[in-house]
């Protein structure tokens, strides 16, 4: 899709209402949705992060989504696709400059080319104990990307008719932190199964653009 037209549309989302747990719970297994409908986290004390979603023309006016493979790391999301972005420091302001911040740091994108349109519901990450908020943001250039090599194994780039393809949601059989040998819902995206919080939060991106475009 042009990034022109997406533009136009993808604005009003600002004003909409988020669809909220319900899209989420769309691509999580019962096991999960279970553990967040108990809210037993809240007395877990999680911590805060923040991530961008970002849309943006490619050389050819293109539109884009822009997820990352995180490098191998002993811990629980090695070698995961995600959001640029991360863990909510001291002297963040608040969760959107975190959000910022970061994603700054790990695919070299700075702060003043990115419109916010708007903050989205937040999702607790079980494994890790992080409350996660995602942030919609629009740039209206094509991006030169430069990763950070100690976090950020590779940019994957996603075609916004792509991510938004029926054909592309799928289910797959996984071990997880919390369960082995379940199936999944996910996204097969430019080769990536992507499933877990990343898929819950692209789940709710998703219905809010499918009203509009």
């Amino acid at each position: 899709m042009n990034f022109d037209d997406f533009y136009q549309q993808a604005v009003k989302i600002k004003n909409m209402p988020l669809p909220g747990p319900d899209s989420h719970y769309k691509m999580a297994p019962e096991v999960r949705r279970k553990l967040l409908r108990s809210n037993g986290f809240k007395n877990r004390n999680p911590k805060k992060a923040g991530v961008v979603a970002l849309f943006y023309p490619d050389r050819l006016r293109i539109t884009h989504l822009l997820l990352i493979l995180r490098n191998a790391y002993p811990g629980v999301h090695s070698n995961q696709i995600g959001f640029p972005g991360g863990k909510m420091e001291k002297h963040d302001e608040n969760l959107l400059q975190t959000a910022l911040r970061e994603t700054h740091e790990e695919v070299g994108l700075p702060p003043e080319r990115v419109e916010i349109i708007r903050e989205l519901s937040e999702l607790y990450i079980p494994p890790s104990n992080f409350m996660v908020t995602p942030f919609l943001g629009l740039s209206k250039e094509p991006q030169t990307f430069i990763r950070d090599e100690s976090e950020v194994e590779a940019l994957v780039e996603v075609a916004l008719d792509d991510y938004l393809n029926d054909a592309n949601l799928i289910q797959q059989n996984l071990s997880t932190s919390y369960a082995q040998n379940i199936d999944v819902p996910a996204f097969k995206l430019n080769g990536y199964v992507v499933w877990g919080a990343t898929a819950m939060m692209l789940s709710e991106i998703r219905e809010l653009l499918l009203k509009v475009l």
